[in-house]
């Protein structure tokens, strides 16, 4: 539901066959002679719209005293264009409904904080320079010193759900994992100590840490593909002389921005990297942006890779089959099983059927999949995929075999 607000200006119609009307009138010329002067067409000016969540700090809020980063830089901008700031709220955790909704259904003219990405519903959105770089970070507390993914050895660390760092760690069996679906829950994790770590959303981390935990954690962003992104203003494409205005506007918000960062406790600390762990394959993470409430990890090829010899006995598999399987797996299955077969939870984890089902793992896969396990969620999938395809993605799970 959208909850506008929008300013209006009533109107009363002064008839000249009243006196006292006619009074009021002249009253209202005299004082408006006497007003200080203010700039050339700001009464005029048309509002500029912003897209915001009302419920969504540090980024936007609709309580006038902590309104949030993202409109107190609206409210800048708005000064700097001579333009009154109205707001149209609606929900962000809808994804990219909610920009088709909102930004692209003309109810708003700007949207601040989008991902800088023009893989990010181009080309029907257009960006501004960035404003900020966002992401996630390790968190703790006390005088550990965290460079590298072995530094977490033993330690129990708080993942979010379906995230970047979560598909990141089930790389590591020496590293246990506590999932949990919110940075709030994490920063909890950690207060309570039921964690040790917690790998989340990093300016939402630093937002708790600053209102709610008085700054007793360290807060340190992680640098790598799917864990940082440049944010930035969103405009429909049509709106390009916005943009270019907006974008000659923000060289002079930047000293803004930063007190406006440290206000709200964004991470200030420049992105490190974690180095690779010794002895193990670097695996890369390609990632949808945050606002998708969902991130899609991709590890490398030679991230546990098997040789292609170990897929299914009735056709040999080869690298077409496998590709493809492997692109069936990432649309249908990656939803509960994890992007690329990586997942944490041991009991949907794909890449230890043969561990667990030995010289029965090709009927256990054929059994499951054509029938389904309807008590534990498993659909059937025989009348959506044909057996070719399923050969093809049972060709790709041997690829990801642990040992």
């Amino acid at each position: 539901m959208f909850v506008r607000h929008v300013a209006r200006r009533g109107s009363r119609r002064i008839t000249g066959g009243n006196p006292a009307g006619a009074g009021l009138l002249l009253l209202a010329l005299i004082s408006a002679l006497s007003a200080p002067a203010s700039p050339a067409g700001a009464d005029d000016a048309a509002p500029l719209r912003l897209c915001a969540d009302p419920t969504n700090l540090p980024f936007s809020s609709d309580d006038p005293a902590m309104p949030g980063i993202y409109l107190e830089l609206g409210q800048e901008l708005g000064k700097a264009l001579g333009r009154p700031v109205t707001y149209d709220w609606y929900k962000s955790y809808f994804g990219k409904r909610t920009v088709r909704v909102t930004l692209l259904g003309r109810q708003c003219d700007a949207m601040i904080g989008l991902p800088r990405s023009d893989d990010f519903m181009g080309p029907a959105v257009i960006f501004s320079r960035p404003i900020a770089k966002e992401g996630y970070a390790l968190v703790w507390r006390g005088e550990r010193t965290i460079t590298s993914l072995d530094d977490l050895k033993s330690l129990r660390v708080a993942v979010q759900y379906e995230s970047t760092p979560q598909n990141l760690l089930a790389l590591r069996d020496d590293i246990t994992t506590v999932t949990v679906l919110k940075p709030e829950e994490g920063m909890d994790a950690l207060d309570k100590g039921t964690a040790d770590v917690a790998f989340i959303w990093g300016p939402v981390a630093g937002w708790l840490n600053t209102t709610k935990y008085q700054g007793r954690f360290r807060i340190q962003p992680i640098e790598g593909e799917g864990l940082q992104w440049p944010v930035a203003i969103g405009f429909a494409k049509r709106s390009t002389e916005l943009r270019d205005q907006v974008d000659a506007a923000l060289p002079g918000l930047e000293s803004r921005m930063r007190e406006l960062a440290a206000k709200y406790g964004f991470p200030t600390a420049a992105p490190i990297k974690l180095a690779a762990a010794g002895g193990s394959a670097a695996t890369a993470f390609a990632s949808a942006p945050p606002d998708e409430r969902r991130t899609v990890g991709q590890a490398s090829a030679t991230a546990n890779a098997a040789p292609a010899s170990a897929a299914t006995e009735a056709a040999p598999a080869d690298a077409e089959a496998v590709t493809a399987g492997h692109e069936i797996f990432n649309g249908t299955c990656a939803h509960c099983h994890g992007p690329d077969a990586i997942q944490s939870e041991r009991r949907i984890d794909l890449r230890r059927l043969k561990l667990r089902y030995g010289e029965t793992v090709r009927d256990t896969f054929w059994r499951t999949v054509h029938e389904g396990r309807p008590a534990k969620g498993m659909p059937a999938w025989k009348d959506v995929f044909d057996d070719t395809q399923l050969d093809q993605v049972y060709a790709y799970l041997m690829t990801v075999q642990s040992n």
